[in-house]
């Protein structure tokens, strides 16, 4: 079977067994509209699906994904790039009111092998290298750090710490700021453990991930 085939086979069994168990839910979500309170950024990386882990139904959460669960800090709008992911977050903050803002992480992300080794010259002026160069300044300050014995602490540094950083970049945007100050948005940092499923969030105080249990 094709992978196409197996998802016409997939979208059957929803279509025969899920949607009639639950059209009235679906319906009224189609009627209504969505009013989801979370905003989840997550990674494009096809093993970590927001909904499956954290046991959502549809319309529960607003998700955002991109390459290493990247935020980037707010820029001017009136110059030739593009502002997907932060679009996204502009529309799910003053146009949704979603309650908190997740950036979930995961350990042997991608992106953030790719920067870390930044070894395969194919890599140069490509966009997922311009893209990860939001976070050379992490990988810079992690490969100068002796605490970081090999390869695999680093990787794992960068990628607590480029949660970290994507949640700073997120009080760059005035409307997050703004919520956030009044009390009306939270900001949360999570990582998951693709081996263990164990679910880690961080401390905003101290910036340790501890298993959330």
């Amino acid at each position: 079977m094709s992978a196409t085939a197996k998802l016409i086979s997939g979208y059957q069994r929803f279509r025969n067994e899920y949607y009639p168990k639950n059209k009235e839910y679906l319906l009224k979500l189609a009627e209504e509209g969505q009013s989801p309170k979370v905003v989840i950024i997550a990674c494009s990386d096809s093993r970590v699906d927001p909904t499956l882990i954290l046991d959502c139904y549809p319309g529960e959460l607003f998700v955002i994904r991109n390459v290493a669960n990247l935020v980037p800090p707010c820029e001017d709008n009136d110059n030739d790039n593009f502002h997907g992911t932060s679009a996204a977050l502009e529309f799910a903050v003053t146009k949704l009111n979603v309650e908190s803002i997740i950036v979930l992480g995961h350990t042997q992300c991608g992106g953030i092998k790719a920067l870390m080794d930044n070894t395969d010259k194919h890599m140069q002026g490509s966009f997922i290298d311009k893209w990860m160069q939001q976070l050379e300044n992490v990988r810079d300050a992690i490969n100068a750090n002796s605490q970081y014995t090999d390869q695999l602490s680093r990787y794992n540094g960068c990628e607590q710490q480029g949660i970290q950083q994507s949640l700073e970049n997120l009080m760059t945007f005035p409307w997050v700021a703004e919520r956030v100050r009044s009390g009306t948005l939270s900001l949360h940092g999570w990582r998951y453990n693709l081996k263990t499923s164990e679910l880690c969030a961080m401390d905003e105080k101290n910036g340790q991930f501890t298993k959330v249990n």
